[in-house]
């Protein structure tokens, strides 16, 4: 029986129908309306008014004045160059801290790495904002980092290290709250590493760095470039971290759009913020998508070297 590519199309539409219902009902329905309101007029008393307008993008440059003329506020834009700033931070820390921890785990004898993962994935078991709240203990006034120094009389009863609600803060925060997610994909594509290319490196008086850079950190690339992404998309939207250890007062993007809809009521402008997160996060992904196309490319063209 000859099937005719019309009916294979509706074969294949109809076999694709349930993933583009939940698709489309529960991603791009929400994105749809999101950017509806974040052109629509802010109601002073909640929600919005039902009236197109620009204003809610306008706020991020510009604020008006009492004769109502546009005049420029940097206060926004240095939300979002701090909000990316500490993303970025957050996500080259991890990286140098997560990369050496999949590596060992590698290098483990197969029947203890399941071990390793496991103990990596145990702080996906408890709250995040439990575990960013007991930072507040450790970095806090007379906490886990202050009394040795009390202890030793480097520190006054009255000084402090002013550790908490600082960048530092919220930095630390963030990498103990995503470097798991750094570990897992770069583990996953050391464990597909031959070794035997390492060892060819070093059989050709190739130095221990020289076999890192040319050797292991193109085949470990995709896996590079998913957990920093993995790392850098939540980071950049964060609002518990920088709620909890910045005091409030350090304000990255997710705390903003969360600041817009529960408190200040401006619905425009928070589904504004949003989007502009939104659009960041889409530049990540198609970077993502060229990158990894290209590692695939390097990998495979070393492999068969």
């Amino acid at each position: 029986m000859t099937v005719t590519p019309t009916a294979a199309a509706l074969r294949r539409l109809i076999g694709l129908a349930p993933a583009l219902f939940v698709i489309g009902l529960f991603m791009l329905v929400p994105v749809a309306v999101m950017a509806l309101y974040s052109f629509l007029e802010s109601n002073p008393f909640g929600g919005v008014v039902w009236r197109f307008s620009p204003e809610a993008y306008l706020q991020f440059l510009f604020e008006r004045d009492l004769a109502d003329n546009l005049v420029f506020n940097p206060g926004y834009l240095i939300i979002i160059l701090r909000s990316l700033g500490l993303a970025i931070l957050a996500t080259i820390l991890c990286l140098i801290v997560g990369f050496p921890v999949a590596y060992f785990i590698v290098r483990q004898p197969a029947q203890h790495r399941s071990i390793w993962i496991y103990l990596i994935t145990i702080p996906f078991w408890t709250n995040q904002l439990v575990r960013t709240f007991a930072w507040i203990i450790v970095l806090g006034r007379n906490g886990t980092v202050e009394m040795p120094f009390r202890w030793l009389g480097l520190l006054g009863e009255d000084d402090t290290l002013g550790l908490m609600y600082t960048d530092f803060a919220i930095v630390i925060g963030l990498i103990y709250a995503f470097i798991p997610i750094m570990v897992l994909p770069i583990y996953a594509s050391l464990e597909k590493l031959d070794f035997r290319l390492v060892e060819a490196s070093s059989d050709l008086y190739s130095s221990t760095f020289e076999t890192f850079r040319r050797v292991i950190i193109p085949l470990a690339r995709p896996g590079i470039v998913a957990g920093s992404i993995l790392v850098f998309i939540p980071c950049l939207g964060a609002f518990i971290q920088p709620d909890l250890l910045g005091g409030g007062k350090k304000l990255m993007l997710g705390s903003l759009v969360q600041f817009q809809f529960a408190t200040a009521r401006n619905w425009p402008f928070g589904a504004a913020v949003a989007m502009i997160l939104l659009a960041f996060v889409i530049l990540c992904l198609l970077w993502y998508a060229q990158a990894a196309r290209r590692a695939g490319s390097h990998a495979g063209a070393l492999a068969h070297a």
